[in-house]
C-alpha cells in the first residue's frame, strides 16, 4: 500500500504527535520505525522524488528524510542518514518558492534540515530563513545550532553515535552546563 503525502502530514501534525516532536518516547520511536522504515528506505533510494512537485509533498518528504530517522534510529548513525538528501530537497523547494506556500509551522519543518546540518553554510542559511520568516523561537535555536557548528565544525554530541573522537574542547563543552545534547 502506497503511503500518501497527506498521510504523513496528518500524522506529523496531529495533536498526539505534536507533543512528541522534541519529547519522544521509546514507544513512539518504535511506532515510527514499524510504520515508516520502509517509506524512509524508499525516500533514500529516490523513489519518492515525485513528492517534490508540491509544497505539501516536499514537506512530507523532508519529514520522512529528516525527522523520522531521528526517531526510528535514535542513538544510531542511521539517525542522520537522510540529512544530506533532506538539505538538497529543501534547497530545491526554496528555489521553487514552495516554502512560501506553507504556513509557518510547516515552513519551520521545511527549514529544519539546515539546522541539523554540520555545514556552516547550511547553518547560516537556517538562521537567515528563520529570521526572514519571523519564526523567532526557531531562530533562537537556529542561532544556537549555528554557534555550535561555528565553534566545533560539527555537533559534538553526535561524536559517540558516529564513532568520532572528541577533542578536549568538545569533551569540556559536553560536560558543561551549556552543552546541547540533541
Amino acid at each position: 500500500m502506497e503511503i500518501k503525502t497527506q498521510t504523513i502530514l496528518d500524522f506529523w501534525f496531529s495533536p498526539e504527535v505534536r507533543s512528541l516532536w522534541f519529547n519522544s518516547t521509546p514507544e513512539f520511536d518504535a511506532k515510527i520505525k514499524e510504520s515508516y522504515e520502509k517509506l524512509f528506505d524508499n525516500a533514500i533510494n529516490g523513489e519518492l522524488a515525485h513528492w517534490e512537485e508540491s509544497a505539501e509533498g516536499v514537506l512530507a518528504l523532508i519529514i520522512v528524510l529528516d525527522q523520522l530517522p531521528l526517531n526510528m534510529f535514535r542513538n544510531l548513525p542511521q539517525s542522520f542518514s537522510g540529512e544530506a538528501l533532506a538539505v538538497e530537497v529543501a534547497k530545491k523547494a526554496i528555489e521553487k518558492g514552495l516554502d512560501q506556500k506553507l504556513n509557518n509551522e510547516m515552513k519551520a519543518f521545511l527549514y529544519l534540515p539546515f539546522m541539523h546540518s554540520e555545514q556552516l553554510s547550511d547553518q547560516d542559511l537556517s538562521v537567515s530563513l528563520f529570521e526572514k520568516a519571523g519564526l523567532d523561537n526557531n531562530l533562537k535555536w537556529a542561532g544556537h545550532h549555528r554557534e555550535i557548528v561555528r565553534r566545533f565544525g560539527r555537533f559534538p554530541h553526535r561524536n559517540p553515535i558516529l564513532g568520532r573522537e572528541s577533542t578536549r574542547e568538545e569533551i569540556d563543552y559536553l560536560e558543561s552546563d551549556e552543552a546541547f545534547n540533541g
